[in-house]
């Protein structure tokens, strides 16, 4: 095997390890929230938002997705937000009271998701739609600026929006695929899909 075999064999893994240190990450913020520690929750926060949009990147740009990858991400990601949660409950609890309906259906809508995901196929629903990426995206950003710079209004109102609206075509796509599949793209493409013949 030559240095390109080597690196792309080296580079295979990356996905799956940065997605699994996001998971090892979740239990460290949670310590850090609880004591109330908000510097060191911020550092090891950004990286790990950060650490999202590289696996991502790194699988789709080399062709590396899987559904042990898939999973991997989802549960990072699942985990991740709701840890975020805590320490915006934790640290910046103004945020929730002066926005408790948008946070509370936010919220909402991401355990409503995941309990559904669980009913229909047994495990999360990890569709990855085009949509909740870009909302995941976005969360992203919001929550590494509200921990560095400060909340800005506008910014969560975007981030929760797409998240909203996401889940939405998520419950659709429930509904639409009898079987589980990973990066389904979103509801137009099983449309087009299902007019060209049977979606595999």
């Amino acid at each position: 095997m030559g240095d390109r075999g080597r690196t792309r064999g080296f580079l295979r893994h990356v996905p799956n390890a940065l997605s699994l240190a996001r998971v090892l990450a979740v239990p460290v913020l949670v310590v850090l929230a609880a004591r109330g520690r908000e510097a060191a929750f911020t550092w090891v926060l950004v990286p790990a938002l950060l650490s999202d949009i590289a696996d991502g990147w790194i699988a789709r740009a080399l062709a590396l997705e899987s559904p042990l990858g898939a999973l991997l991400d989802s549960v990072g990601d699942t985990l991740l937000w709701f840890v975020s949660v805590y320490g915006v409950w934790r640290f910046h609890r103004e945020v929730i009271d002066d926005h408790a309906l948008l946070c509370g259906v936010t919220i909402g809508l991401w355990a409503l998701e995941y309990v559904l995901g669980m009913l229909r196929y047994g495990r999360l629903s990890s569709f990855h739609t085009y949509l909740s990426k870009i909302a995941g995206y976005l969360l992203g950003i919001y929550l590494g600026v509200l921990f560095v710079f400060g909340h800005h209004t506008w910014l969560l109102y975007l981030a929760c929006g797409a998240s909203i609206l996401g889940n939405v075509e998520e419950f659709i796509l429930l509904a639409m695929l009898p079987q589980w599949r990973a990066d389904v793209g979103g509801v137009r493409r099983v449309l087009r899909e299902r007019s060209q013949g049977p979606v595999a």
